[in-house]
């Protein structure tokens, strides 16, 4: 088939091109910094292409804004976050693969809601304490990595996981965002050949299409890296703390 043969077997509306271009745009802003809308965006997709069809569409655009993100926060990484993640997040991205066609995607949603929704409370909780204490034990990181390790393989939605941990860590705006950045990139790659070989959800079709998308991302990217520079540490904390609460609403109640 054709480039344009293969969009147009998509049969997709202009309502329905409509929400995958503004899902795609919100996957741009998320990449540049503006944390914790990823579930809308899951959802979006989840209801155009399907739970499983939507992660290998998602997955090429993800690996793309990575790129994007990785290059311009590089300088604000904070490694030794990562070093202690990343082991765990590929345990977990294994697990995933592995379980993946077997677990119910419902009750996935609505356990990844009420953990989501739990760990945000906690955040508040300890905010308002204004405590200096920082979780960093071995259990509270390993514990993190596998399960945002498992729900990225699962439907890319680490987000919420990863907003909680980096928030418990109290890294500054673009630490936070840079440090980010580099560990979904290297995930995002782990990730490709469990797409393309076993659950063989990236084909032709899907990357004709990313490669229309791909310019929506790029608009989304470039206008979030200017509201970032526009919002305050402590505001940056409360924003995610919010929107990432937010999501896990809109999970539990999908």
């Amino acid at each position: 088939m054709s480039y344009f043969e293969i969009l147009q077997s998509y049969n997709l509306s202009t309502i329905q091109w409509g929400s995958i271009f503004f899902a795609v745009f919100l996957l741009g802003m998320a990449k540049s910094g503006i944390k914790g809308i990823g579930v809308i965006i899951v959802v979006i997709m989840a209801l155009v292409f399907g739970e499983k069809s939507s992660t290998g569409i998602l997955i090429t655009l993800l690996v793309s804004a990575d790129i994007l993100a990785v290059i311009y926060y590089n300088r604000h990484t904070q490694w030794r976050f990562i070093k202690k993640l990343l082991p765990w997040m590929i345990i977990g991205v294994l697990v995933g693969v592995w379980i993946g066609n077997d677990v119910s995607e419902n009750l996935f949603k609505k356990i990844m809601a009420i953990i989501i929704i739990g760990s945000v409370l906690i955040m508040f909780y300890f905010e308002n304490k204004k405590a200096a204490t920082i979780p960093n034990n071995l259990w509270f990181s390993s514990s993190t990595g596998f399960l945002a390790g498992f729900t990225t393989m699962l439907g890319n939605l680490a987000g919420p996981i990863s907003n909680i941990y980096f928030l418990a860590m109290r890294l500054p705006k673009n630490e936070f965002i840079g440090t980010a950045a580099w560990l979904f990139f290297i995930i995002n790659i782990f990730k490709l050949p469990f797409h393309f070989f076993i659950w063989k959800t990236i084909t032709k079709e899907t990357l004709v299409l990313n490669s229309v998308l791909i310019p929506i991302m790029l608009i989304g990217f470039y206008i979030g890296i200017h509201i970032v520079k526009l919002i305050s540490n402590i505001n940056y904390r409360r924003f995610i703390l919010f929107v990432t609460a937010l999501g896990g609403f809109i999970l539990l109640f999908r």
